[in-house]
């Protein structure tokens, strides 16, 4: 999908303002996209996101892995979770104050509480798992770009996550419809290594 989506100068960086600018817009709009797939369609286009996952060989070997659970219609991967109790997986709580950053704790299915702003986190009781532990981060987005450029909520919490440092392997993950040529980045949006769609499995967005 390009057009409307994409910056004037494909795979230049915006400055910061004319970056915050363009997202705010993109929100507004993929959220939009996102809705018209409909319920339907998201529930089958998740169980192909995780059946590409399933078969990828780096998830294969991950023994520790940062995912999150779905809200506002993101791609689900509860399936993958419930299918492989012997990963040690974790999922995101955020940490509000002068420091906002995201936590990953054990996941457990009867231990998740709901943030005031709806979405569904870890006990914060669970133990927690350092992101320098994971082998693999499966990251959420309303958008991705082709070259591993991520579009979220605007809290930058993922940024911040992925710019600490992390041998981890990346990935994000998005519905191919939001899966974009390109959009207007900062010098701050750290791109992921791969991306999975439903229709076009995972493929390496060309990073080091």
């Amino acid at each position: 999908m390009t057009n409307a989506f994409e910056s004037s100068a494909p795979g230049s960086a915006a400055s910061p303002e004319q970056a915050r600018a363009a997202k705010r817009r993109l929100r507004s709009l993929c959220q939009q996209m996102r809705d018209e797939l409909g319920a339907a369609y998201q529930r089958q286009a998740s169980d192909l996101i995780c059946a590409q996952i399933e078969a990828w060989e780096p998830f294969r070997y991950a023994g520790v892995v940062l995912s999150f659970l779905p809200m506002r219609g993101e791609v689900d991967l509860r399936p993958l979770l419930l299918k492989f109790p012997h990963k040690r997986w974790a999922i995101p709580r955020v940490v509000e104050g002068p420091s906002q950053h995201l936590e990953f704790h054990s996941y457990r299915d009867d231990r998740l509480v709901r943030h005031r702003y709806g979405m569904l986190e870890p006990d914060p009781t669970l133990p927690e798992i350092p992101s320098a532990a994971a082998d693999l981060i499966i990251v959420p987005g309303m958008a991705f770009t082709r070259h591993g450029y991520r579009l979220g909520y605007g809290g930058g919490y993922y940024d911040r996550l992925l710019s600490g440092g992390t041998h981890a392997v990346t990935l994000g993950v998005c519905y191919q419809a939001l899966l974009l040529d390109d959009f207007p980045h900062g010098d701050r949006d750290v791109p992921v290594e791969h991306v999975v769609a439903e229709r076009l499995g995972v493929v390496d967005c060309g990073q080091p």
